[in-house]
């Protein structure tokens, strides 16, 4: 029985629990999630310790966190668990942890983008030093597997006429521009996991989200759908600053981590796209649906420029092509309508707790 506090988590971890995969291969498991307080690694965490509650497998969860405060406030439903282990450290410091280690699930990176621009030099060491340091914890503990969560920002830019970005469609982009150091990052820790497969043995997946939304997700993160969001909790319509016709793939958190321990427990390739098909929508659209999660409060879109309220073109879509992933069974289960309303209610209640 779950004894998180939030029931959307805990009905979004039955969900990815009812999933059709080995999970008692992870059985008696010890597994390192970085990032442990972020919205994706949080779920991976809580995933882990679901399965115990749930089978009784017996995993050892080891949670990386850099902000011990922020960790104690957002963790705080497994924080007493003996099967979780708080590390309060950065990971692109030497890591000295006791006792196995099976699995190593990377996901410490600043996310947001205000931080890419602020602080480019922070954002490209937790993705080069720090998988230089997993991987080489991975060889010392002679660990089964190790997973990166990577990102559509790899791809860089593609030619206009692209729709859905399959694993193999490298674009460009201006490795002198600082802001390049999220997506000269991400590539580079992908290249250096193949290193260490090819050179230690190391078997790595690569698990590469698009635009992922869902209880998590701080409401100053600065991405559209934290932003939007952000207006339906305060009651406020949601104005937009272009005609919001940049289309891109939205996925909710518990079908991306889901997709994640598909790649890790089927999964055969390096890399897999973690996406929504169906979440494949405009800005606008988003926005649309956001301002329908709550109908009785008369939410509107709006337009600081009335000209973008009239000319709406779809002229820039592109998303991430999940056929891979689904190759190995993986299918969204939670539809962008369902999604958006999990996100404002765990974030009303997050509010209102405060």
């Amino acid at each position: 029985m779950s004894t998180l506090s939030s029931s959307v988590v805990a009905h979004d971890l039955d969900e990815i629990l009812d999933r059709d995969l080995p999970w008692s291969d992870l059985s008696g498991c010890s597994v390192l999630v970085t990032g442990a307080s972020g919205m994706l690694p949080s779920y991976a965490v809580h995933t882990l310790l679901a399965l115990n509650d749930r089978h009784g497998l017996g995993i050892t969860v080891h949670g990386l966190v850099r902000n011990e405060e922020k960790a104690r406030r957002l963790l705080a439903d497994v924080l007493d668990r003996p099967d979780f282990h708080l590390v309060v450290q950065d990971v692109s410091d030497l890591l000295d942890l006791p006792g196995p280690v099976d699995y190593v699930i990377h996901g410490a990176s600043a996310a947001r983008p205000a931080l890419h621009g602020s602080q480019p030099v922070m954002t490209i060491k937790a993705n080069l030093l720090g998988t230089f340091g997993l991987l080489d914890l991975c060889v010392a503990k002679a660990s089964r597997g190790f997973v990166l969560m990577s990102s559509a920002e790899v791809y860089g830019a593609q030619p206009p006429e692209t729709e859905l970005i399959d694993e193999e469609s490298y674009g460009g982009f201006d490795i002198l521009n600082p802001r390049a150091c999220y997506a000269e990052g991400k590539r580079a820790a992908e290249t250096i996991c193949t290193t260490y497969k090819a050179q230690y043995g190391i078997e790595s997946r690569v698990v590469r989200f698009g635009h992922v939304y869902g209880p998590g997700m701080a409401l100053d993160d600065g991405r559209v759908q934290a932003d939007f969001a952000a207006n339906v909790v305060a009651g406020k319509d949601i104005v937009l600053n272009s005609d919001g016709s940049g289309v891109r793939t939205y996925t909710y958190v518990a079908d991306a981590i889901a997709g994640l321990f598909y790649a890790l427990l089927r999964g055969e390739e390096m890399a897999y796209n973690v996406a929504d098909p169906d979440g494949l929508v405009s800005v606008r659209r988003l926005a649309e649906l956001f301002t329908q999660v709550r109908p009785e409060r008369g939410l509107q879109l709006r337009f600081s420029n009335e000209s973008d309220a009239r000319s709406y073109s779809l002229t820039k879509k592109q998303g991430l092509d999940s056929a891979r992933l689904a190759a190995l069974g993986w299918l969204p289960v939670v539809d962008l309508p369902t999604g958006l309303g999990r996100m404002v209610s765990h974030l009303e209640t997050v509010v209102q707790g405060s």
